[in-house]
């Protein structure tokens, strides 16, 4: 694994967006992996080494996760940023065509750019997203955004992860621990805290009010993507409804539907049963 960033602008000024890579750094094959709303680049440690004997792998930390800057315009943690910050990674990549594997707001941003003409995505692969949000999800996501806790040790960070986070799925302790270990950092004070800016809450909140507190419904984005298309769904996801999740299967790309039993919003990818379909799938003919 190598550790790396670009330069991104924003009307605000530069930040600079940090990103992981995984395999050969001259292989023309890249897949982009994206994380969700507060997670962070190394949730695809797992997936990644399982694909860089394929893949140059890139794991960006979206702008005011990981170890990205963070904005000093907290609206601007939209997804007109961040797409614009991906074209700026991409373009460092000098290549024709990526694969995409974007999770919650990962696939949003990947659903953003694959409807976009002359778009670079080939192959799509949504995790646990699609073009209806439920209200239900909004509202369960923003009442922890705003004000993430702190902690005395890196032990109460894992227990309170392990309790917001349940709907992940049955992780071993060893998984548990991984994403712990990237999703806090060590404050001067010897405190453990998030690796996200609080400030997210904002658009995000602004964004909800906008909408009325109602689903949020993408459908003419999706049906602007022609990639041939991934869906993966946890079983129980509040999320990605599985009435959504069939629909996505009959327009637009037509994406091929796969369901993980015993998972919420949303599946990690860090167990064989769930990167061996992702897998096939990307490397089809």
């Amino acid at each position: 694994m190598r550790e790396g960033f670009v330069r991104c602008l924003s009307s605000e000024g530069f930040h600079r967006m940090a990103f992981v890579e995984w395999g050969e750094r001259n292989n023309p094959h890249v897949l982009i992996c994206v994380h969700g709303l507060t997670r962070n680049a190394r949730d695809f440690d797992f997936i990644a080494q399982a694909m860089a004997d394929r893949y140059r792998v890139i794991c960006p930390d979206i702008v005011g996760r990981g170890k990205s800057d963070w904005l000093k315009n907290k609206a601007l943690y939209v997804t007109p940023q961040y797409c614009a910050d991906i074209a700026t990674l991409l373009a460092s990549l000098a290549v024709d065509t990526v694969d995409w594997l974007g999770t919650s707001m990962g696939g949003l941003i990947g659903m953003a750019i694959a409807a976009l003409p002359g778009n670079p995505i080939r192959r799509l692969v949504l995790n646990d997203v699609g073009p209806v949000i439920t209200a239900a999800s909004l509202a369960r996501i923003g009442n922890y955004l705003g004000s993430p806790p702190r902690f005395d040790s890196l032990e109460d960070a894992e227990n309170y992860i392990r309790l917001v986070s349940a709907s992940f799925g049955p992780l071993t302790n060893a998984q548990w621990r991984h994403l712990t270990i990237h999703s806090v950092r060590q404050a001067v004070d010897g405190k453990f805290e998030f690796r996200y800016d609080p400030g997210i809450a904002k658009a995000y909140q602004q964004g909800q009010m906008m909408n009325g507190g109602r689903d949020v419904e993408l459908w003419p984005l999706y049906d602007a993507i022609h990639c041939p298309t991934l869906l993966l769904r946890g079983e129980q996801s509040d999320l990605l409804t599985h009435a959504t999740a069939q629909a996505m299967t009959q327009r637009g790309p037509h994406a091929r539907l796969l369901e993980i039993p015993g998972v919420g919003h949303a599946p990690m990818l860090m167990d064989d049963a769930q990167i061996a379909p992702i897998r096939a799938f990307l490397l089809e003919n």
